[in-house]
């Protein structure tokens, strides 16, 4: 499944990985090697983020709308 929540992607340099992290969700983040790839397993961490919230009896954010602008 795809998850429509923002997420913030960022080199890490002390790491020398692309960082995933997703605001709406605390404490969830990932990384890859490239930037797909923290993206694909920021996907896996945000739905084991929500099946631990469903879990614990936890509330699960809506994804946000976000306006993004156009790259040139």
């Amino acid at each position: 499944m795809m998850y429509k929540y923002r997420m913030n992607l960022s080199w890490s340099e002390p790491d020398q990985l692309w960082v995933v992290d997703v605001p709406e969700l605390p404490g969830c983040f990932a990384d890859g090697v490239t930037p797909a790839e923290a993206i694909a397993n920021a996907q896996i961490i945000i739905s084991e983020w929500i099946d631990t919230a469903h879990k614990y009896g936890q509330p699960v954010p809506e994804p946000q709308q976000h306006d993004v602008p156009a790259s040139a």
